[in-house]
């Protein structure tokens, strides 16, 4: 009991003295970083090690970012360096990297029927990347719960195909695999731990278009999966279903998301059709286009060595890398809320109209700034990125590009640079998972005060040439 007290005691020390002076920002990106000092520590532990197995500290703090950010991108052989114990803690990690700190952590209080303060679900809006805070904790019970029914029910499946194709040895292998496919996918990892990534699945399209499906329960959010699951719990009543209303938020992601896909498809169709895919059938190319028009999202899982592309090929792979998956989901990159509201604020100007108007809605004044923020301010940091590679690296500018847009993007995937980047360039990448992963804006808000003095006066207007 005194103990219990003391615990007590030290954690509203700690609470009151140290976390309160920070923001709720800067206590998420601490969050962050601690976990990747604590994958750190733990990846070195011989228990998850094969023996004999040596690597560098640089490339270890990599790996741990890679991890922390379910980026993918990795120095060195994971198979030669992790033991099936590696494996599995590596799909924990997932969990965590993936779905957040945050909502692993409040499932736990609320399995532990422990109470949710004020200032974990600030937190956790902030985490989730949420507007206001009541229904967050229902929304991460929800989600959790769903994501990881997911994992389970489909990795057992694809544990019987795995098995049926004899693909493995026996029923143990088959089932350890696919629960690894099924976490990968929904997570978004796209950790290459066989060496062969699904190349060995190129051919089998229903299991390509089932993990097509998976990353886009990972990628399309959190709030977005849940109203879909309400939708279609109401799908039976025709009444209710007529009246279900999707929130704006989910609207735009899912017109995004599914358009992105959609385009994505068609140009690396129609830009491989008569190079990568002049030998195979249309099903083959159309699938095989699908796939890395999904996976280049954030899966970063790969069916084609990346080298067979056509740079204007590659260069679509890293816009839609650039762009990633939806807020408050697994995924990273700028998001596709930004990169629409973007575009919107564009046709709204060259159509005269102040203000940016989408499904009978008008979109905030203060989340078009942010987009464009988010815009601006990755753009740039892609920019100085990609200079700094470029001067530090002896590698053709179309690997590099593709290299930085993988790393924001927390994708993974690589035309094959990441072993020999330098000192500087492991560190710049390294960087750019981490920021791609906690997103731009965030990071920018990390530097700002906890609480900023309003002026509470406005200068005169002038005006300026633009153009």
């Amino acid at each position: 009991m005194r103990q219990h007290r003391s615990l007590q005691k030290i954690y509203q020390f700690i609470d009151k003295k140290i976390i309160s002076r920070f923001s709720s920002i800067q206590i998420i990106v601490f969050y962050y970083l601690f976990l990747t000092l604590i994958t750190f520590i733990l990846f070195q532990l011989p228990f998850f090690r094969q023996p004999n197995s040596k690597v560098g500290l640089l490339d270890m703090i990599f790996m741990s970012v890679s991890t922390t950010s379910v980026t993918g991108l990795t120095t060195f052989d994971i198979h030669t360096v992790f033991n099936t114990a590696g494996i599995v803690l590596l799909e924990i990690l997932f969990q965590v990297g993936g779905l957040g700190i945050m909502m692993i952590s409040t499932f736990l209080f609320i399995f532990s029927k422990k109470k949710i303060s004020l200032r974990r679900r600030q937190l956790i809006m902030i985490d989730m990347n949420q507007p206001r805070l009541s229904g967050v904790v229902r929304m991460i019970q929800r989600a959790l719960i769903i994501l990881i029914a997911a994992q389970f029910l489909f990795g057992i499946a694809f544990g019987i195909y795995f098995h049926a194709k004899g693909l493995y040895d026996n029923w143990g292998e088959s089932f350890f695999w696919g629960i690894y496919e099924s976490i990968s996918a929904v997570t978004n990892s796209g950790f290459d731990v066989t060496g062969k990534s699904m190349i060995p699945f190129a051919h089998n399209y229903f299991f390509l278009y089932v993990v097509m499906f998976l990353i886009f329960l990972g990628g399309i959010g959190f709030p977005v999966l849940l109203e879909i699951t309400d939708w279609i719990a109401n799908w039976k009543d025709k009444q209710s279903r007529k009246k279900y209303n999707f929130s704006l938020f989910s609207k735009l992601a899912l017109v995004t998301f599914l358009g992105l896909f959609i385009i994505g498809t068609i140009l690396i169709f129609a830009f491989e059709k008569n190079h990568l895919y002049k030998n195979v059938s249309e099903i083959q190319a159309w699938t095989s286009s699908a796939f890395y028009s999904m996976t280049t999202r954030n899966a970063g899982l790969q069916i084609n060595p990346m080298t067979d592309f056509q740079p204007n090929t590659l260069l679509i792979f890293s816009l839609l890398m650039f762009i990633g998956c939806s807020p408050s989901s697994v995924g990273g990159g700028i998001r596709t809320t930004t990169a629409i509201i973007v575009f919107l604020y564009v046709i709204s100007f060259l159509k005269g109209e102040e203000k940016v108007n989408i499904f009978g809605r008008r979109i905030d004044d203060d989340d078009v700034r942010k987009s464009v923020v988010v815009m601006n301010l990755s753009l740039l940091f892609c920019f100085f990125a990609t200079l700094i590679l470029m001067a530090t690296q002896e590698q053709k500018m179309i690997a590099i590009v593709f290299e930085v847009a993988s790393a924001f993007g927390t994708t993974g995937l690589s035309l094959g640079i990441t072993d020999d980047l330098t000192v500087i360039g492991k560190i710049t990448i390294a960087i750019l998972m981490f920021v791609g992963r906690v997103g731009t804006l965030y990071m920018l808000l990390l530097f700002v005060p906890k609480q900023t003095q309003d002026i509470g006066y406005l200068y005169p207007t002038e005006k300026i040439i633009i153009g």
